[in-house]
């Protein structure tokens, strides 16, 4: 017997296939939604690329309700994106198509598989990012989508958002997390100061639960210092404090 349903939208990238592989060591069921399949999951949806963005809602909305079986999801879990740098100088529409596509649509799917298959009382989490709670001038197409979907959980956060009742949104914003590529790209950096993907996994376990959960609509950044990860909901003076916020 199961532990629960969860469903991971961008289960095959790095953060998504640690979640998958934690929750199903855990015992939990697990579908994948993304581009490619996750042989560890339970159940794939393969999203087209060359689809709009109706049009992949539509396609997630109707096989999820055949792997579901009229079964609840526990919680709805976006981890899909990327980064891209640039700025308005650097093929900025072309790159900002692309990281909305990477983190809006996907965010706002998860929105919607939420309002239908979400049980009372589930999680709904997105992934935002610290730097685009401010101006993000190297790389603009990011930091506006990543804003976009900061804004979207604000709005599920509120009342008549239309999430079941009791439902809570949030959008987890790393600063840099601790994943192969990250390495590979960064082999000079800090790795200390990386947010392991194993603490992530954890903390969402523990949302789900119904433990330490912060307020719907909340946004919570990743800290790690020393190996040291701490969880900061954005609205608070602590992220200034420690010069995360502070305009270049």
């Amino acid at each position: 017997m199961s532990s629960g349903r969860i469903a991971v939208y961008g289960g095959r990238g790095a953060l998504g296939s640690a979640c998958v592989n934690y929750f199903r060591a855990a015992n939990w069921w697990i579908a994948n939604i993304d581009l490619k399949a996750n042989p560890s999951a339970d159940f794939n949806i393969t999203v087209p690329s060359d689809a709009s963005w109706t049009q992949q809602e539509e396609h997630v909305m109707t096989l999820l309700n055949t792997g579901l079986q009229d079964n609840k999801l526990d919680a709805v879990i976006c981890v899909a994106g990327g980064w891209t740098g640039g700025n308005l100088c650097d093929n900025f529409s072309k790159k900002s198509d692309v990281m909305w596509r990477r983190s809006v649509w996907p965010s706002a799917i998860a929105a919607s598989v939420a309002t239908k298959h979400l049980c009372p009382g589930g999680l709904l989490a997105l992934t935002g990012a610290i730097p685009a709670l401010k101006g993000t001038p190297e790389m603009i197409g990011y930091g506006m989508a990543k804003a976009a979907v900061h804004q979207l959980t604000k709005s599920l956060g509120a009342e008549n958002s239309g999430l079941p009742a009791n439902a809570v949104a949030v959008a987890l914003l790393p600063l840099a997390l601790d994943t192969p590529m990250n390495r590979k790209l960064m082999p000079k950096a800090d790795f200390t100061s990386w947010t392991p993907l194993s603490f992530v996994a954890q903390l969402l376990e523990k949302w789900i639960t119904g433990q330490e959960r912060p307020a719907s609509g909340s946004l919570v950044a990743l800290i790690t210092e020393d190996c040291d990860t701490q969880v900061i909901l954005s609205e608070t003076e602590e992220l200034r404090k420690r010069d995360v916020l502070t305009e270049t």
